[in-house]
């Protein structure tokens, strides 16, 4: 979810656009990125792994935008193969692989950048890289992990539908002023109640335990409202509004994905503990061993 207020320097002002056409430039930009998504992991694993790619690649670039600035350099490239690699990996059944190509990409990125941001560039190997190995990991896990990665697609976009709406509808106390001016304490309880709401829907419609992925969801409302104030606070210390303009009426895939990277990783972890030869089923099971 993108509400930052936050200006490039430099820029000129702009009269904003009718509310009801901005909203609805995000509805259909949604909608669109929502059905290149669904096709995608409805095809198969590879297919999803290569969709995967393209928003890792681009998620690295738009990191570099921030931190580094215009152009092309040679830790953008560094950070583009550690993306490959490590997709490639993944795809192919070595998600633990893939990991290790994200460290060493981290580790060459800290070398080049040292002196400069190294910490924050290093960081964007992770930030774009982890979330894509743990859902092609999640996706590859058959016969569940569609409906996985359904999961965690629904819930995440909830969090941040509802999250908008509610603060748009209550307004109220702001969440956290000094990071991003928008978001309200409405606008979190939104979300997360939402996310649990969806969670435990989906649960139903699949006959899953409602009330262990109904918990599961408020988790993961949560992790995704503090993935996207942690994206804000970025932003906001290198005085950007939007990491790009790819998706009309979100800005850029960082912006639309904030949420997404935290709560992907943050499950595929529990899922390793919990079951690592069978993660999207014990994510559907809700993380309750010996649940069918």
């Amino acid at each position: 979810m993108n509400d930052d207020s936050t200006l490039t320097p430099g820029t000129e002002t702009i009269a904003p656009a009718p509310q009801s056409a901005h909203v609805m430039l995000r509805a259909v930009s949604a909608l669109g990125l929502a059905i290149v998504a669904f096709a995608a992991t409805w095809a198969g694993a590879l297919p999803f792994s290569a969709l995967a790619l393209i928003v890792a690649l681009v998620m690295s670039w738009e990191w570099s935008r921030v931190v580094r600035g215009d152009g092309v350099d040679a830790t953008l490239i560094v950070h583009a193969l550690a993306m490959a690699a490590a997709v490639a990996l993944a795809a192919f059944g070595f998600a633990a692989l893939g990991v290790a190509a994200l460290v060493i990409g981290t580790i060459i990125v800290l070398a080049l950048e040292f002196g400069r941001h190294p910490i924050l560039s290093a960081t964007g190997v992770l930030y774009a890289g982890l979330p894509a190995v743990a859902l092609i990991w999640l996706r590859s896990n058959e016969p569940s992990g569609f409906q996985s990665v359904l999961f965690i697609v629904l819930v995440v976009a909830a969090t941040d539908t509802l999250a908008f709406v509610a603060g748009r509808t209550l307004g109220g106390p702001k969440l956290a002023p000094a990071v991003s001016p928008n978001k309200t304490w409405s606008g979190l309880i939104g979300g997360v109640l939402g996310a649990a709401l969806t969670a435990g829907l989906f649960a139903y419609a699949i006959s899953a335990p409602i009330a262990a992925l109904a918990v599961i969801g408020l988790g993961m409302g949560l992790v995704a409202q503090l993935g996207d104030l942690a994206e804000s606070a970025m932003k906001r210390a290198f005085h950007v509004k939007d990491v790009s303009q790819l998706l009309p009426g979100h800005g850029g895939f960082m912006d639309r994905m904030d949420g997404l990277v935290p709560v992907a990783v943050a499950l595929a972890l529990a899922a390793l503990f919990i079951d690592p030869q069978a993660p999207a089923a014990a994510l559907l099971a809700g993380f309750m061993p010996g649940t069918p």
